[in-house]
């Protein structure tokens, strides 16, 4: 006997809430390292308006509301000399704002990896990027390096900064002036550091690290930036 009408369309309707179901969690949009400079010419006192000025930047409500829906999956690497660079704070995944809570709560107290040493921006850039491997369901990979100077030991920065933009990886800088510096370190940052369709933005001392990093968070974190694939064309000839 055949089946009546109703009954083929209650077995449609369980077919479809069946695959519905099937469909896995969506992963996240971006993984974003932020490096952070910890070398000689960073201070106790600047130390501490960097970390709080990420934790300030992070609460941010626009912020926070980005990281969110973008799902964002974030660690901290601290950097300074040649071979010292060390993960501050693992992937963390976002999922609600009481996670980036969490978040800002423990790099503003952190602890400080090194002190005394030298700028080896290549070294941070080479470290940031092998954290990429635990996140590949991430559409977009980003390093964040922020620093107040030029590189004076390893002098890797321009290998280093090929090889992740071949990886398909991201770097944006924050660059930290200092009352004599003029622009010298964002024009450093613009030259050496950045991705071809990267960008920098400027902090006029630590004082303005807070203002800056929430800047930079908004624009890298809502579209389109924030939606770059990984797998874009590269142009290796814009890179030194």
């Amino acid at each position: 006997m055949a089946r009546r009408p109703r009954t083929r369309l209650w077995l449609a309707a369980a077919a479809l809430t069946l695959s519905v179901g099937a469909v896995p969690a969506r992963g996240c949009d971006i993984a974003l390292v932020l490096a952070m400079d910890v070398s000689g010419s960073v201070d106790a006192d600047e130390y501490r308006l960097q970390a709080e000025g990420i934790a300030e930047a992070l609460r941010d409500p626009a912020v926070t509301g980005a990281l969110v829906r973008g799902r964002v999956a974030l660690a901290v690497v601290q950097w300074s000399g040649a071979l010292e660079t060390r993960v501050a704070v693992p992937w963390t995944r976002i999922a609600e704002p009481a996670e980036v809570a969490r978040l800002a709560s423990r790099i503003a107290l952190m602890p400080r990896a090194f002190r005394g040493g030298n700028t080896a921006v290549g070294d941070a850039i080479d470290a940031a990027a092998e954290l990429f491997i635990q996140v590949r369901d991430c559409a977009a990979w980003v390093i964040d390096v922020s620093g107040d100077g030029d590189e004076n030991e390893g002098f890797t920065v321009g290998r280093a900064r090929r090889a992740a933009h071949e990886r398909g990886i991201a770097i944006n800088g924050l660059a930290i002036e200092g009352p004599a510096t003029g622009r010298s370190i964002t024009n450093f940052y613009r030259s050496w550091v950045v991705t071809p369709g990267g960008f920098v933005i400027t902090a006029d001392q630590h004082q303005d690290f807070a203002r800056a990093m929430r800047t930079k968070l908004l624009r890298e974190l809502i579209p389109p930036m924030a939606l770059m694939p990984r797998n874009r064309p590269i142009r290796l000839a814009a890179l030194p």
